[in-house]
């Protein structure tokens, strides 16, 4: 397991070691710790692959290819559902939670924490300031009612909110813009995560699925109801 970096003897520069390298420290400021993640490597890296990307086997029927894990999804899901699938089965499949008129929420495969989901335009767009005014508008409307949901479901600590534009900043699919929600509790990270390329999730990717999305459903159906009058 590595170990922070010491001054040793008279020298001005830290020692590094392991896994986490040097600290600068200019007198100005405090000494930086950096913590490397091999783990996302591959992620960041990955090479354009000849299979139908964000198709589950049980939607595989359906003949098209967008090239795209998200359009590939919903389009698959679809297609599934028109030609006589149940919706909730599909849906399951696919991962989606919600879909609302410009965009779905979705759940992560590839979680950070419990309870990480996505907000996914229908439209394919790469950056943020490409969509159309409406579906920014109504992504946020959605951001808001997953920090009610998530908040409600799993009581964390705090939240992380984000959008990965492009490759270099993190972006597994670059080229459609989707908007993170998660939940964070502290003590959520580890060194398993980087010396096993490992996370801990007490919970399964169709377990979140149920619960998040019959949490968003009694979320709609209690905005739906009026307010009694008096």
């Amino acid at each position: 397991m590595g170990q922070r970096g010491r001054q040793r003897g008279g020298d001005s520069e830290p020692v590094a070691r392991g896994l986490i390298g040097p600290s600068h420290n200019s007198g100005y400021t405090r000494p930086v710790d950096y913590l490397w993640t091999p783990w996302r490597y591959t992620y960041v890296t990955e090479v354009n692959r000849n299979e139908r990307v964000g198709i589950p086997e049980e939607l595989d029927a359906w003949p098209g290819d967008f090239h795209c894990v998200f359009c590939n999804m919903i389009a698959a899901a679809g297609y599934a559902i028109e030609h006589g699938m149940n919706r909730d089965q599909a849906e399951r499949a696919a991962g989606i939670i919600l879909r609302a008129r410009d965009n779905y929420i979705c759940v992560n495969r590839f979680p950070y924490t419990s309870g990480h989901i996505m907000i996914v335009p229908y439209e394919h767009q790469g950056s943020l300031a490409a969509l159309p005014r409406q579906t920014a508008r109504e992504m946020m409307d959605l951001a808001q009612q997953a920090e009610r949901v998530l908040g409600s479901l799993y009581h964390p600590d705090g939240f992380n909110f984000g959008l990965n534009l492009g490759k270099s900043a993190g972006a597994g699919v670059a080229g459609h813009v989707h908007l993170h929600a998660l939940p964070r509790w502290a003590g959520d990270t580890n060194f398993l995560t980087v010396i096993a390329e490992t996370r801990i999730l007490p919970e399964d990717f169709e377990v979140t699925w149920e619960r998040v999305r019959h949490a968003f459903a009694a979320q709609s159906a209690s905005a739906a109801v009026p307010a009694s009058q008096s």
